[in-house]
């Protein structure tokens, strides 16, 4: 289960991100999504747990907790969306 965090500190680490869902189940991959020119992060990322009960266990669980400071929003990740960036493509 592809897994949505957010609110996160702009501290915290994949790592950190890992040990919170970890005590709910098997963790696949952790990606906190950074700003592509400073590497800072936005605040948000995404959990991949190997299975759906263990996945909806953390976001019961950690939805609403507090962590860092701050109280994350965890929730299942909607399928991404392809934007349209318009303009000419650099053409």
């Amino acid at each position: 289960m592809n897994i949505y965090v957010g609110n996160l500190s702009f501290d915290m680490t994949e790592d950190d991100l890992r040990a919170q869902f970890a005590a709910h189940g098997e963790v696949d991959t952790v990606n906190i999504i950074k700003d592509r020119d400073s590497g800072q992060s936005k605040g948000f990322g995404f959990v991949e747990m190997s299975d759906d009960q263990s996945g909806q266990a953390a976001i019961d669980a950690l939805n609403g907790a507090e962590f860092m400071g701050r109280n994350i929003k965890v929730d299942q990740a909607k399928p991404r969306v392809d934007r349209d960036r318009g303009g000419s493509g650099g053409r």
